[in-house]
């Protein structure tokens, strides 16, 4: 079941936003200072591209992770967050989008405040 959910996401623009994350990812890796920021879009790229039967796990906040997730607050992570928000409220409009709209409430979460967190398979 998360192969063919996983297609049609591709399909209906997850393939397009996992570019976006990849590009973001490369453009952040370019300095020394952004490569943490960087491999966290490489990340969000690769749960955007395959998000069902993945989960996310905690893996505890250190205060290097908080202040990493305040900057990333800052910067760009609640357009993110918000951005998946109103995708997951326009998939949940129809009962055929419900699982897509779960899809796109975990990737606000981590859209959010991604670091200290681990993607697991489900």
């Amino acid at each position: 079941m998360s192969f063919i959910g996983n297609m049609l996401w591709i399909i209906f623009g997850g393939g397009i936003h996992a570019f976006g994350w990849f590009l973001s990812g490369l453009l952040w890796s370019i300095t020394i200072i952004g490569i943490p920021y960087g491999k966290q879009c490489f990340k969000m790229a690769r749960l955007q591209l395959f998000p069902f039967g993945k989960r996310i796990e905690d893996r505890g906040n250190t205060p290097l992770n908080f202040i990493a997730n305040i900057i990333w607050i800052i910067l760009f992570g609640w357009e993110l967050a918000l951005v998946n928000l109103i995708s997951a409220f326009l998939f949940a409009i129809t009962i055929i989008g419900i699982p897509f709209a779960r899809q796109s409430l975990k990737l606000a979460m981590l859209s959010f405040m991604p670091f200290g967190k681990k993607i697991r398979r489900a």
